[in-house]
């Protein structure tokens, strides 16, 4: 029940992938044979397959190593196509590959605005509106949160950023194959997302670029994917991102609501059992297959950790070399030291069921209880 770190590959993904790692495992830079020219296929099939979920151009897909790597082509790429006291607009809640970039060029004159988010993980439009300056020259953010699940309302600031001439970037990483994203009638520019947070395999992505935009290439070889994102193309990848991409399509309204009843069930029944259960992130304006919850009354979730051994989830606190490193997120939303020291993320999936759920709730029911009176009797 981690499936927001990542997600098992579904097996019609593996089927599409298998042949390109075994026969037919061409270079799509090959134009002189046939091995080549089926590589070079596979990856225009998978082009115009996430060029259609997200209504784009096929030209304006570039295929990268994943959302990391997108993120890093975007924003370095406009930045650096800009003078460099420039101006660019996130949140103190975006992911760290955009938040630690920012900073490095932050520290080499970028200017940098990091709106502040209310309780639930939401901005406030009006102070996106009233950020954006005439040396604003890209705003950057997530579509949903990776932590809490909150949802940006995505078509407001891509209006606002449409009529003010400023580019808008937004991470999708966890958005894809969870909600219907539209570029063009969302105005966006440049979009960044992953394979294996949507059942495909790790290592690779891709990277929507509006072909009004123009950016710096950040490194250079052999001028694959014109010049964007140069290397050989990860042929087999590429065909796992176009598949899962494409089974996306066809079940996404069936299975969101599918993840929405396991999500929902496991919340109530654990509310159920369970007194002053907090809900961090906004109650409706969330991922389907989020839940991320604080048990107060509990010192930290290492009891989690010892009592729930056969479960995957992810905490709002981690030890890292002897000392506590709490979520961004969790205190960006003004969530109390204590809170976060007890939260649990858990992100349903597609292979997730019911008994599952039921188990699970069975579990950490028990786990609350247990620990809480272990820490009265002390």
């Amino acid at each position: 029940m981690d499936n927001h770190s990542t997600t098992r590959i579904d097996k019609s993904v593996l089927d599409a992938m298998l042949p390109y790692l075994t026969e037919l495992y061409g270079n799509a830079s090959s134009k002189s044979h046939p091995y080549g020219w089926m590589a070079e296929q596979a990856a225009a099939n998978a082009r115009n397959i996430i060029a259609s979920h997200i209504n784009c151009k096929p030209e304006e897909i570039y295929f990268t190593s994943g959302t990391t790597e997108s993120n890093h082509i975007a924003l370095s790429g406009i930045i650096l196509s800009n003078k460099k006291d420039s101006h660019v607009i996130t949140s103190v809640t975006e992911h760290s590959s955009v938040l630690n970039l920012l900073g490095y060029f932050e520290r080499n004159g970028l200017h940098v605005t990091y709106l502040p988010v209310d309780k639930y993980g939401q901005i406030d439009i009006d102070q996106l509106n009233d950020s954006i300056i005439p040396d604003t020259i890209l705003v950057s953010l997530m579509t949903a949160n990776n932590e809490i699940g909150t949802i940006h309302p995505i078509k407001e600031i891509g209006d606002i950023c449409r009529s003010k001439d400023v580019l808008f970037h937004t991470d999708a990483a966890q958005a894809i194959g969870k909600m219907r994203i539209d570029t063009a009638l969302n105005n966006i520019d440049l979009l960044s997302i992953s394979a294996h947070k949507n059942y495909g395999p790790k290592g690779t992505g891709a990277l929507y670029i509006n072909k009004r935009v123009k950016l710096t290439p950040v490194f250079w070889g052999g001028g694959q994917e014109k010049g964007i994102r140069p290397g050989t193309l990860n042929i087999p990848g590429i065909v796992g991102l176009g598949k899962c991409v494409e089974i996306s399509e066809i079940i996404l309204e069936k299975e969101t609501g599918g993840l929405l009843n396991l999500r929902d069930r496991m919340y109530n029944g654990i509310k159920q059992e369970v007194d002053d259960l907090h809900l961090n992130g906004h109650p409706v304006n969330r991922l389907p297959n989020n839940l991320n919850i604080s048990f107060p009354g509990i010192q930290n979730t290492e009891s989690f950790l010892m009592e729930l051994r056969e479960f995957a989830f992810s905490t709002g606190a981690a030890c890292s070399s002897g000392k506590d490193e709490f979520s961004h997120v969790l205190q960006a939303i003004g969530l109390q030291e204590n809170l976060i020291r007890t939260s649990l993320r858990f992100g349903i999936g597609r292979f997730n069921t019911e008994e599952e759920v039921d188990f699970a709730i069975e579990k950490i029911t028990a786990a609350v209880k247990k620990i809480r009176n272990s820490q009265v009797l002390l």
